[in-house]
Formats: C-alpha cells, structure tokens, sequence
C-alpha cells in the first residue's frame, strides 16, 4: 500500500527539520511552469535509469501534476524494495490550489 500526504502536511514537513527528498517526476515542460521549491526533478520515465541515486535512509515525497503517476511511481520504486516512498495526493494541482510556493525550474 502506498502512503500518502497532502499538501498541508507536506509543507509543515518541509517548513521543519524532516529529511525528506521531494522528486519532481513530470515532463520538462511541465516542470517549466513551475515546481514546488527544494524539489528534484527526475523525470519518470528515468526512475528505472536513476533509482540508485535516490536514497533509502530518508522519506522519497514523489508528485506529479495530480498525483496519479507519482502513485505508480511509488508502487515501482517499492517494487523495488523502497520502504520510504509517500505519494503527494492531488500532486503540484493541489498544493498551487492551496496557495502554496512555486518557484521556476533551475
């Protein structure tokens, strides 16, 4: 089963002390209108290409623009045997409609 958070929960972590990796999994030109701030981008399609560069010792938030795809990211990186994956629920959509920080990509 994939865990889950929502954006609420989400930015209280990142406004903390939590470690966490937040993973941007959309396309480069979803990512160019905006991304949430502190986020990698890694794009999904690469996650069987680059999943030895994430890290197993700390919470993996994955998102995309609705939560969807990052859901089926997690399920194959748990397939995988990680045990730290946590989907963003309603995905970047979610967290603009509450108002919270995007910024550009780098």
């Amino acid at each position: 089963m994939v865990r889950e958070i929502d954006s609420d929960a989400l930015k209280q972590r990142l406004d903390g002390a939590g470690e966490l990796l937040l993973v941007d999994i959309r396309t480069p030109e979803e990512v160019a209108q905006g991304m949430i701030p502190t986020a990698t981008h890694l794009p999904m399609h690469l996650l069987p290409l680059r999943q030895a560069e994430l890290p197993r010792d700390k919470d993996l938030v994955i998102y995309c623009r609705s939560g969807a795809r990052s859901y089926h990211a997690c399920q194959f990186l748990m397939q995988q045997g990680f045990t730290n994956t946590i989907n963003l629920r309603g995905g970047i959509i979610d967290w603009a409609r509450q108002g919270l920080q995007l910024k550009a990509p780098a």
